[in-house]
């Protein structure tokens, strides 16, 4: 059965527990309505502007986010993990930043920067600028040292080492560090928009949402749109990265999980 398949099966399955716990009443339906309401008051939501307008404002923010972070760990990792004097002159830093939770740093971040977009961005960027650096360092620090001993033998410089043959060993590394910052980005860029008072993004939709009526279908529906959004970046990302990528071991072990 081709994965594909196999995920809808799991998919539907999921949908029709949940539709039976709602129907036969094992909870409240006003707590947790049925996915066959969800569904309708979902394509209620889709004909609205405002509602579309929340999702791309959380959209971008997302994309700003990880494109910083992407701007920002790239060459950070390759530096710390090529230059073994810097990294470990800035490994306490590193290690004290890393565990901070980014809801943390709301009250922080509102503070200094405010509650608007630059706050979900800001945010985002932290949370998601880790997996891609640490992959890269990690990635560095298992390269063959033979392979760069040769390389150095035909009298490459170090950026043409660097470039030929430490960059083609890190590129799988680095790219499974983006798809795992693709989803810390959006999760925590919902979540400043929910927790930190923002004015739009579907964060702030499922807030207003709740507080003015209390909808629980709208809430559901909100949440049902950043799932799907979600899954729809994961499977792009790990489709280009299996076509870019399917020389590599680590490609090959993903794709087989």
């Amino acid at each position: 059965m081709r994965p594909v398949y196999r995920n809808l099966i799991g998919l539907a399955g999921f949908f029709l527990i949940w539709e039976g716990v709602g129907r036969v009443g094992l909870v409240d339906p006003t707590s947790l309505p049925p996915p066959s309401e969800v569904a309708g008051t979902l394509v209620g939501l889709l004909g609205q502007e405002s509602f579309i307008r929340d999702v791309i404002a959380t959209m971008l923010a997302w994309l700003i986010a990880l494109g910083i972070s992407i701007a920002v760990a790239v060459p950070a990792g390759l530096l710390l993990g090529s230059l073994p004097w810097l990294r470990s002159s800035t490994r306490v830093l590193i290690e004290f930043l890393r565990p901070i939770p980014p809801v943390a740093l709301i009250p922080l971040i509102i503070l200094t920067i405010g509650s608007g977009p630059d706050a979900k961005i800001t945010l985002a960027f932290y949370a998601s600028v880790w997996p891609i650096l640490f992959n890269i360092i990690y990635a560095l620090d298992d390269i063959d040292p033979l392979l760069l001993d040769t390389a150095r033998s035909f009298g490459n410089s170090r950026a043409r080492v660097l470039a030929t043959v430490a960059l083609p060993h890190v590129a799988p590394f680095a790219y499974t560090g983006l798809r795992l910052s693709a989803a810390i980005a959006l999760i925590v860029t919902v979540s400043t928009e929910y927790l930190a008072g923002s004015q739009i993004g579907v964060g702030a939709f499922i807030i207003d949402e709740y507080i003015a009526i209390g909808g629980m279908d709208e809430v559901l529906a909100g949440t049902v749109v950043i799932g799907f959004v979600g899954y729809l970046v994961n499977e792009g990302l790990e489709r280009a990265g299996n076509r870019m990528f399917r020389w590599s071991d680590t490609t090959r072990a993903e794709a087989l999980t």
